[in-house]
């Protein structure tokens, strides 16, 4: 009777001790994703750091990337330009603030920054902070607006795993559909934008393929495969003339851990992502027929993030950046 005493209590302690680690791990694990001291004010005194042309309240629609990149390919070459060529390099659920973690090396935006690059605030969600948002500030609607440049009212993604309205084409099939460029690429990880059941952009998969337009949709394993991808397609001679391509480590680290400025993980993170992105400038740079293209480079979000989620209506959430190599008409 005693041994089996014993033995019950060396396992029940075992028990505690384990659960006593497990809880001690999460905790650690967890640490920042109910950051208290992430409030509205924290968040503006951050945003002023960055150093942003606008402010909250003046901050563009997201949906205008589309008229600026409209106009880009629609407009006359600047001389001694042959050809017009645009990228979008997303850094998915990469909060505003976050961008006041400065980097000079191999960092894209202080790339675009010291050669003019503007840098902007903008908005997801339908209606700028602190209006209640219209479509949740989530990964779809936010990309589907910049790509379409429409709200959920004509797209139809007011969330995730909502399959696009044809009515609003995105941009990518829009500019290849009238000749205006010879071809697109999208290119990500993520399986919700068009190889799920309900993915966003299925009709639009559907739509080129029906009408042979030259728009690739490129579903990757992770970052290091899209980002791979993204080098082989701007090394290409003939690389299209349009790519949007997403890099997700803030969104992963923030669901994981903690969408907020002072979760060191998360900032990290940024900087992953903005690493990738510098490469990508770079291998553009390095093409030999660089010096006779017209780049537009855009670096922009889809939404923001706090706690460990997105999708409402919190200034931390809502606010997105864009840094661009032109000025904001």
């Amino acid at each position: 009777m005693k041994n089996k005493k014993k033995i019950l209590i060396t396992i029940i302690s075992v028990i505690l001790v384990l659960a006593l680690i497990g809880g001690g791990t999460y905790l650690y694990v967890m640490r920042y994703a109910f950051d208290k001291n992430d409030t509205e004010e924290f968040y503006r005194q951050n945003i002023a750091a960055v150093g942003y042309e606008n402010t909250v309240e003046t901050a563009y629609p997201q949906t205008d990337l589309y008229d600026i990149i409209d106009e880009h390919f629609r407009s006359e070459l600047p001389e001694g330009k042959t050809e017009k060529k645009a990228i979008i390099i997303g850094y998915d659920g990469c909060r505003a603030d976050i961008l006041a973690v400065k980097s000079e090396d191999n960092s894209a935006v202080s790339t675009l920054l010291n050669d003019g690059a503007s840098i902007n605030l903008a908005y997801c969600g339908g209606v700028n902070y602190p209006e209640i948002n219209t479509q949740d500030t989530s990964t779809a609607p936010g990309w589907c607006s910049i790509l379409t440049g429409q709200w959920a009212d004509v797209h139809g993604v007011t969330a995730n795993y909502i399959p696009k309205s044809m009515d609003a084409k995105t941009l990518m099939t829009t500019l290849t559909e009238e000749g205006i460029i010879d071809s697109a690429a999208f290119i990500t990880k993520w399986a919700g934008h068009f190889s799920k059941k309900d993915a966003t952009y299925l009709p639009e998969v559907e739509y080129c393929g029906d009408h042979g337009l030259h728009v690739s949709f490129n579903k990757c394993d992770n970052d290091e495969a899209s980002h791979k991808a993204v080098l082989e397609e701007i090394a290409d001679e003939a690389c299209s003339d349009f790519i949007f391509v997403i890099y997700e480590p803030t969104d992963s680290v923030g669901h994981g851990k903690g969408f907020t400025f002072n979760n060191p993980e998360y900032k990290e993170a940024y900087l992953r992502a903005d690493a990738y992105g510098y490469e990508a400038i770079e291998a553009i740079k390095a093409r030999e027929t660089y010096e006779t293209e017209d780049w537009l480079i855009i670096i922009t979000s889809d939404h923001g993030g706090k706690g460990t989620g997105h999708g409402k209506e919190s200034i931390q959430e809502r606010m997105t950046f864009v840094v661009m190599n032109k000025e904001w008409n």
